[in-house]
């Protein structure tokens, strides 16, 4: 590979980086190409698009790049899958999902919002990891709930509130 070739890469990885609040780095590896295929297929179906990289050229680039990745140079060795998602946890749903055929990919490290997770032992809690639309949702349903008990007690109740408020103004009448 050319130097300017090398150059424009790592352009755009930075910029890749800089925009994504979320990727994962995972090794396959290992993988014959009919795996391979088929989990980049996996991966366009769940909207992740996945490149493998060069280390050397991804260092440089989280090197440019204005966000602070913490420990994660340290897992650049050997084979590199980056993963790109809009979604917190699919990636690691994926890769969970993926390894019940087979033994790859293996989780390296994964960047969060700002949080590093490094490991594949942390694979089952990325994945488990809820997105900011679902934790949006609960809040929204636990705020909504109270007022749902009050307007059903109400709704319940109304006919025994309108004849109790039509006895006493009878008597009120008397």
């Amino acid at each position: 590979m050319k130097k300017e070739e090398k150059l424009v890469q790592i352009k755009n990885l930075t910029k890749d980086l800089s925009e994504s609040s979320n990727f994962y780095l995972a090794d396959i590896a290992g993988l014959d190409s009919k795996s391979t295929l088929d989990l980049r297929r996996a991966c366009f179906k769940a909207n992740i698009r996945m490149s493998v990289v060069k280390n050397t050229l991804l260092q440089k680039a989280m090197d440019e790049s204005e966000k602070e990745f913490g420990d994660l140079k340290s897992v650049l060795k050997g084979n590199t899958s980056l993963m790109f998602s809009d979604k917190e946890n699919i990636p690691a749903k994926l890769i969970r999902d993926f390894r019940k055929k087979s033994d790859k990919p293996i989780l390296k490290a994964a960047f969060i919002g700002e949080s590093v997770y490094i490991g594949d032992d942390k694979i089952d809690i990325l994945a488990n990891l809820k997105s900011k639309e679902e934790l949006i949702g609960e809040i929204i349903s636990l705020l909504k709930s109270p007022i749902n008990n009050v307007i059903s007690s109400l709704s319940s109740s109304k006919f025994k509130i309108t004849s109790i408020i039509k006895k006493l103004s009878e008597k009120s009448e008397k």
